[in-house]
């Protein structure tokens, strides 16, 4: 497992490098103007002389392969720079509000494998039942239907129809305070639309696992062997059944990002979203570099997770990849 991890490792180094240079080369070509977005109204009043020294001040005006390195080398030793858009530094941007998108995605994540496998598990025991063909026909449904979608439909019933849930934010109107109960309460519908759009899949792996497995020789003869239906269908069943939803942890992992990204845009949820999105659209250099490492890197480690996960519940398996 450590020589798995060690290797995947080493193999992150030079992905995360291509990758940044990728960001600084594809922002080089943006029609946007980052002199313009830093300076905004005061930008269209401005003389080509002090856009041109603000140009110099925020160092846009060096080459490409000059700004990455120097960027480079900056962040290798903890400095990742200041965010020309947000004002402050990068590291500021990304600590005050990665800790929310985390969240939201963790608890849309454990919602939607917990929801996805209980409901697989009942689908896959009895295969052509009503609860099977109810299920399935809404998993292949949601399957097709956008996050954005999904939560503004969500925002319509809960928080406009019923007024149960608030439609957005991440505390009440007017509260100083951040209290365990508004945040909990602010997080339900987010949580609730980004795991739902998640769900999908681990139902349908876990619900095609699980049916498989009941198929099996050592699920039949543990059934001749007159062991308890429960026994039989989570004991072993189960675990030959969650082997193929396990590679979903990785590769669910971008799908993951982009969908909080768009959830956290629609209920204005103080995560990474809102800085991505100016980041991007005002060509904002560090902070980009810096948000697409972060979401590399949690792309690597999903699947290197879902590796190890695999590893792990079949021995069969190793860790040699």
């Amino acid at each position: 497992m450590a020589r798995m991890a060690g290797r995947r490792t080493l193999f992150a180094a030079p992905v995360l490098l291509v990758v940044t240079f990728g960001v600084f080369a594809i922002a080089a070509l943006s029609p946007f103007d980052p002199v313009k977005a830093y300076a905004g109204t005061a930008g269209l009043t401005a003389s080509q002389d002090q856009l041109d020294q603000l140009r110099a001040n925020l160092g846009v005006d060096q080459p490409l392969v000059a700004r990455w390195w120097e960027w480079l080398t900056s962040a290798l030793t903890g400095d990742l720079g200041t965010s020309a858009v947000m004002r402050q530094s990068v590291a500021d941007v990304i600590g005050e509000r990665a800790g929310w998108s985390a969240l939201l995605a963790a608890a849309a994540f454990a919602l939607a494998v917990l929801l996805g496998t209980a409901l697989g598990v009942l689908a896959a025991r009895r295969r052509g039942g009503w609860l099977d063909r109810a299920v399935t026909s809404l998993a292949y449904t949601l399957e097709a239907a956008p996050a954005f979608w999904m939560g503004l439909l969500a925002i319509w019933f809960f928080s406009v129809r019923l007024g149960v849930l608030p439609s957005g934010g991440l505390t009440d109107a007017g509260s100083d305070v951040v209290t365990f109960g508004q945040v909990a309460s602010h997080l339900a519908l987010p949580a609730l639309v980004l795991g739902t759009s998640q769900l999908p899949w681990f139902y349908l792996y876990v619900r095609q696992g699980v049916a498989d497995a009941l198929e099996e020789d050592p699920v039949r003869g543990a059934r001749a062997r007159g062991l308890a239906e429960r026994t039989v269908l989570l004991g072993h069943a189960l675990r030959s059944g969650m082997l193929p939803m396990l590679t979903l942890v990785g590769s669910r992992v971008p799908e993951l990002i982009t969908g909080a990204l768009l959830v956290e845009t629609v209920f204005s949820w103080p995560g990474i979203a809102a800085a991505t999105v100016q980041a991007a659209t005002s060509v904002d250099f560090p902070l980009l570099a810096a948000l697409t490492v972060l979401a590399t890197a949690a792309v690597l480690a999903g699947n290197l997770l879902s590796d190890l996960l695999y590893g792990l519940a079949d021995p069969r398996v190793g860790f040699d990849g």
